[in-house]
């Protein structure tokens, strides 16, 4: 038995709707790498927030469910002489991995730009990974709880990384 989706039965999605947009927020879990994105135990509570907007479109990356994102965010960090405030543009890709009852489970992975570099990472380019679970929460709304991770892939010296947590809300069309 195999199982098949089509872009028309994405879970991410209304049926029939070929975009969505969504506003997500964050609290900062720490800095530190791409483990932090799943252990939470390793989750402390950073002096920061996230708010980012978010255009997607449907496909599929093999035969799975997935969609085709543009991000626009701005990190806030409440200590200004910490420097780690930043706003950022991205393109990234999430994958459903799993789906029953309204409820999916994937991945996601991209590439920002930011408009600084700071002590955590030096570079302006950074790679953010994610992992997410959501549910429909209306015949157009779905909602997401997901932990993201921002680094460079050290290829600086400095790159300790962002990671938050937080719940985002997506209306399809």
């Amino acid at each position: 038995m195999a199982i098949t989706f089509s872009a028309t039965a994405n879970p991410m999605f209304s049926d029939g709707t070929r975009n969505s947009v969504g506003i997500y927020l964050a609290q900062g879990t720490g800095q530190g790498d791409l483990g932090h994105l799943v252990f939470p135990w390793d989750w402390r509570v950073g002096p920061m927030s996230m708010l980012m907007a978010k255009y997607s479109q449907p496909t599929s990356f093999l035969r799975l469910p997935a969609r085709i994102n543009i991000d626009i965010l701005q990190n806030v960090a409440y200590n200004s002489a910490d420097g780690t405030s930043f706003a950022a543009l991205g393109v990234s890709w999430d994958v459903v991995l799993f789906e029953m009852c309204g409820w999916y489970a994937g991945v996601g992975i991209g590439p920002y730009m930011r408009d600084s570099g700071d002590k955590y990472v030096a570079s302006r380019l950074v790679f953010g990974e994610r992992v997410f679970i959501g549910k429909d929460i209306g015949s157009r709304m779905r909602a997401e709880l997901f932990s993201q991770h921002f680094s460079n892939g050290d290829f600086t010296d400095v790159n300790r990384g962002f990671n938050f947590l937080g719940l985002g809300v997506n209306y399809s069309f």
